[in-house]
């Protein structure tokens, strides 16, 4: 059994290994603010509210909003080790605090980025496995046979219960494609390790909308290493006026969900056309550090896991 010191020892190495990495890049290292004024609008994740200093704040789901008012500024090329909270499950890969790896870089697209995460994971992961590259349309056609793209929702509806999906969900092909992401591609690449690219319109959040071979797709990517999520990066949206209609399109979607209502951060919107072309990430430092440190929980890699916090 390895011990408290040794494991601390490891985990330590690595953030100095990718805190190596990126001075090597030219990325400045940011501290950014936890408690925040606004949470997020996304209806997939559950801002954590608190009552400090006589306001309402939310905690972080991630560094996102703070580091973009930063390049916004002139910061140039940022990275920050964040601790993120979301009012989510307690599981092998789930923690409601944890620490996210997210980093930004001016003039690259996602195509650049996942170059970039490809390079990362070599220099800190002397047994990095070989990542495959595949569209998100492809690996849909593969799998399951619709089209991510064009399919009806009638048709993801059907492919989902084909694969055991018997949930409820809203009408939206979004959550139709995440249905069938659990239920039939998850369970099929668990020996594969994946950049998947490219992705649904309806799955944009906040990457830019794009043209690929005359279909639209939403210019984003994730990291799939035997069917665990590491990292997700966008080639960042940088039309605030866009943004904005992309936040209300989430909150009536949380309204139709009976989900709490949240405002958009207005500050990010009154910068956002001043963040210069760039694509980010953020990748799960605790999820990366198990896989390379030979664990298979999150726990494992805290320095005190959720249950003993």
């Amino acid at each position: 059994m390895v011990s408290t010191r040794a494991r601390l020892e490891a985990l330590d190495a690595l953030r100095a290994s990718i805190r190596r990495y990126f001075k090597q890049q030219g990325l400045v290292e940011v501290q950014a603010p936890v408690a925040c004024q606004f949470g997020t609008t996304d209806p997939a994740l559950h801002s954590v509210a608190i009552e400090l200093a006589g306001q309402r704040r939310y905690l972080q789901t991630s560094p996102e909003f703070a580091l973009k008012r930063l390049l916004a500024q002139g910061s140039g090329d940022v990275y920050a080790f964040a601790t993120a909270f979301r009012d989510d499950e307690v599981g092998q890969w789930h923690s409601p605090e944890f620490t996210l790896l997210e980093w930004y870089r001016l003039g690259f697209d996602h195509h650049q980025l996942m170059d970039d995460v490809e390079a990362l994971l070599r220099y800190c992961w002397d047994e990095a496995p070989t990542i495959e590259r595949i569209s998100h349309a492809d690996l849909y056609r593969e799998i399951t046979g619709v089209d991510s793209h064009a399919s009806s929702l009638d048709e993801l509806k059907a492919a989902a219960s084909q694969f055991g999906f018997c949930g409820d969900l809203d009408e939206h092909r979004g959550s139709w494609l995440d249905a069938l992401w659990v239920s039939a591609i998850e369970p099929a690449i668990q020996d594969r390790a994946l950049l998947v690219y490219d992705f649904a319109v309806e799955q944009a959040a906040l990457a830019r909308l794009g043209s690929v071979d005359g279909q639209r797709v939403a210019h984003r990517f994730e990291l799939v290493i035997h069917g665990v999520e590491l990292a997700n990066g966008f080639w960042e949206l940088t039309d605030a006026k866009e943004q904005a209609q992309r936040f209300e399109s989430d909150r009536s979607i949380r309204k139709g969900r009976g989900l709490e209502d949240m405002l958009p951060d207005p500050r990010l919107l009154g910068c956002l056309d001043q963040v210069p072309n760039c694509a980010g990430v953020a990748l799960g430092f605790e999820r990366l550090a198990a896989m390379i440190l030979g664990y298979d929980q999150l726990a494992s890699v805290q320095a005190l896991a959720w249950e003993e916090a």
